[in-house]
């Protein structure tokens, strides 16, 4: 059954993000508002591939949240990168096309900028892949016992309590029976006297 419905899922995922970007075909990249149009789309076909596999049981059937170590050392180096080159591949001298170009030429990257411009699709949809790899889930609630839903479980009895009177009783011994001889018992019967022997006539 798991199997069954992370592949329903996959396949679900990938029809959207073969819709998107079929989507983003239709748009012109010659001007600045096609230009980003097909990038978020990219962008979105990446993250809904990613969701997919969280939605259909990839980790642990909870709810989805954030995680944020991901995010920050993951997402955060990842986006910067993909947005260095995106920005770079503008198709008009924008002032953050310029400055993007400029700065990559002061830290003397502005060659491998120029090289990889030719896959900025591939950027932008890794982009939105990996801020939903960021997403991770809390996993099921744990359901508690029976015992304790239905109320608090009953006090433990204190045994030794219970039994001390009974022990009191035990140990308390009457008066007369504390008057043993020696070598006898307390508690024990009087001994018989001796039979009467007749003196000779």
């Amino acid at each position: 059954m798991y199997g069954l419905t992370r592949a329903t899922t996959t396949l679900l995922a990938a029809a959207v993000a073969g819709f998107l970007l079929w989507l983003a075909s239709q748009f012109s990249n010659h001007h600045e508002g096609g230009y980003w149009a097909i990038m978020g789309l990219l962008a979105g076909a990446g993250l809904v591939m990613a969701l997919s596999q969280l939605l259909g049981g990839w980790t642990k059937w909870g709810m989805p949240r954030l995680s944020a170590p991901v995010f920050l050392f993951a997402f955060v180096p990842v986006a910067i990168v993909c947005l260095w080159v995106i920005v770079a591949g503008e198709p008009h001298n924008a002032w953050m096309h310029r400055h993007v170009l400029a700065w990559s030429s002061d830290i003397h990257v502005r060659g491998v900028v120029n090289d990889v411009m030719r896959y900025i699709p591939i950027f932008a949809f890794g982009t939105g892949l990996v801020f939903g790899f960021s997403f991770d889930t809390t996993g099921p609630a744990a359901r508690q016992p029976v015992a304790r839903r239905r109320g608090a479980a009953p006090a433990p009895v204190d045994r030794t309590a219970a039994d001390e009177p009974m022990t009191a009783e035990r140990r308390t011994v009457p008066a007369d029976r504390t008057r043993a001889r020696d070598g006898e018992y307390a508690g024990a019967p009087a001994p018989e006297p001796p039979p009467r022997t007749r003196t000779p006539e």
